[in-house]
């Protein structure tokens, strides 16, 4: 069985890249069409639309996070392979309409993140694999949850087209992938991942995930809305097209000018408030 390891880009993925080869290391991006967003290095941005095969303007996550893949392909020594599906605009758009993504609806996760891994895995493997997950050793709750969700095989599945039965489409649950949670298993914390990234050649966003997460609480929302105003402006923006919002109780218009900056402070959040995306 192949091994596989599934980056986000942040500090706990990379500690596995860095520490447990694998046959693949791969990545999925997160693009969104706002031109005010834009990459601002051209030479990088074509670099990218190299690797996925596909048009990139702008990420919806922080642009740190295209230095990071570029810095820990240098640093492991091995290919990271990119792959991308529908940008965030075009799975929102459905027969002219905008649906947002929410907490109980999370097809953004689905279409940006697992599927655009499938599709690749399909293509290039078409095997059942191992894939490697960053969760630490506080996260066995997280990793139990995901147990819970394998099939007969010990295998996650995912659900994918294969026909049509009249007008309406025939689906079929394929399994595919074997999880498995190296840094639970070496009793691994936030702790030893940070000082392991201390002095290494490679650079980190603030914090991965896009910007406008909708698992972040509003107090998250104020600070990366002062942090990146033209991606946070993407998100208003579009709830604004739709007419509907990403979080229930509260709009992201509101969230922005209605907080005040003073309030706020780095070192009073963490990763565990960033939002869970990827596998």
């Amino acid at each position: 069985m192949k091994k596989v390891n599934s980056l986000s880009g942040g500090k706990t993925s990379s500690y596995i890249a860095a520490n447990y080869p694998a046959d693949y290391d791969v990545f999925a991006l997160v693009r969104i069409e706002h031109e005010a967003s834009k990459f601002p290095d051209k030479k990088i941005r074509q670099e990218v639309e190299d690797r996925i095969q596909a048009p990139f303007i702008a990420t919806a996550e922080d642009d740190m996070i295209i230095y990071t893949m570029l810095d820990l392909e240098q640093y492991i020594g091995r290919k990271i392979t990119w792959v991308t599906g529908k940008t965030f605009d075009q799975i929102m758009t459905r027969k002219g309409k905008k649906y947002l993504p929410n907490v109980t609806q999370r097809f953004c996760t689905q279409e940006m993140k697992l599927k655009p891994i499938f599709d690749w895995w399909q293509k290039e493997i078409n095997e059942p694999i191992e894939t490697r997950i960053g969760y630490r050793a506080n996260e066995k709750k997280r990793a139990k949850n995901m147990y819970e969700r394998l099939n007969e095989k010990g295998l996650l599945t995912h659900k994918v087209i294969v026909g049509k039965r009249g007008s309406r489409n025939k689906w079929q649950e394929i399994g595919w992938q074997k999880p498995s949670f190296p840094l639970i298993e070496a009793n691994i914390y936030k702790d030893n991942v940070e000082v392991y990234w201390e002095d290494k050649p490679v650079r980190f966003a603030y914090m991965n995930n896009c910007i406008g997460c909708f698992h972040r609480n509003a107090l998250l929302l104020k600070l990366m809305s002062d942090k990146f105003p033209t991606k946070y402006d993407w998100f208003v923006q579009t709830e604004k097209e739709s007419g509907h919002t990403f979080k229930k109780e509260v709009s992201y218009e509101h969230i922005r000018n209605s907080l005040k900056q003073t309030n706020l402070f780095d070192d009073d959040f963490n990763e565990c408030d960033s939002g869970y995306c990827g596998l």
